[in-house]
């Protein structure tokens, strides 16, 4: 069964008795000479639809598409909103998904730019609507990392812009929209330890990617599928079996 609902008639909507949704937030920018420019929409939007189709009553929203990726623009083809467009976005999202009586929401970001856009449109609907429940995967290419045993990826644990992890999905995910033969990546190898750049990407690679996109492979790609849509659904169904209410049913001692 199909859960997008850009394929969905309003009959076919009543019929789904949806409960739940999840938001696929993306960007349109370079990913290196070899990865499609829309990779973040469609991975995450991909990894949410199979995830909705182990999952009931969870509905698919249509993907945002375009992200905060201003700080990409240095390589082409970059469309880019500002931040506050981008919490402005969620949160209307956020609201009318709401309005249209669905209260438990799952965000599944797929760009680093989008992180802090979410987390404040979240924060501030929260506000608003105190009985809204939502869920947030942040940062889905470090999570791969995390659930997958250590010897997975051969460099920087799979990480990078279109590096060895990401390469990896979207070669498992939509094989045919990508070049691989082009694959080039720079490892930063000065990054300081202990605290956060604030970089444009520029000044980490000449290649557009970083991280070892010639390590990629689909079979790498199919077990973050597996790992990360798993995590989904794990999360989803505890969530509903607690009813998305947070607080210990244990006394205050």
């Amino acid at each position: 069964m199909s859960h997008e609902v850009m394929k969905m008639t309003a009959h076919k909507y009543h019929e789904g008795k949806y409960d739940k949704a999840i938001l696929a937030l993306g960007s349109c920018e370079c990913h290196g000479p070899h990865l499609a420019q829309g990779t973040d929409t469609l991975v995450s939007y991909m990894l949410s639809i199979r995830a909705a189709d182990q999952l009931e009553g969870l509905l698919v929203l249509p993907p945002v598409t375009v992200g905060c990726s201003d700080h990409y623009a240095t390589f082409p083809f970059t469309i880019s909103v500002s931040f506050e467009t981008m919490i402005s976005v969620i949160k209307d999202i956020l609201r009318t998904t709401y309005q249209n009586g669905i209260k438990h929401i799952f965000i599944m970001n797929g760009h680093d730019g989008n992180i802090y856009p979410a987390e404040i449109a979240s924060r501030q609907i929260k506000i608003e609507l105190p009985d809204i429940k939502i869920a947030f995967m942040p940062e889905w290419w470090i999570k791969a990392g995390e659930l997958l045993p250590p010897n997975t990826f051969e460099v920087w644990n799979g990480l990078g812009h279109a590096g060895e992890g990401e390469s990896s999905i979207a070669y498992y995910l939509y094989e045919e929209w990508n070049e691989p033969q082009y694959a080039a990546g720079v490892v930063p190898d000065h990054l300081a330890k202990d605290v956060n750049i604030q970089w444009l990407f520029g000044e980490l690679t000449n290649t557009g990617a970083t991280g070892d996109p010639t390590k990629a492979t689909k079979e790498k790609g199919q077990k973050m599928t597996e790992v990360l849509v798993k995590c989904i659904v794990d999360s989803v169904k505890a969530l509903d079996a607690a009813g998305w209410e947070y607080r210990s049913s244990q006394a205050a001692l």
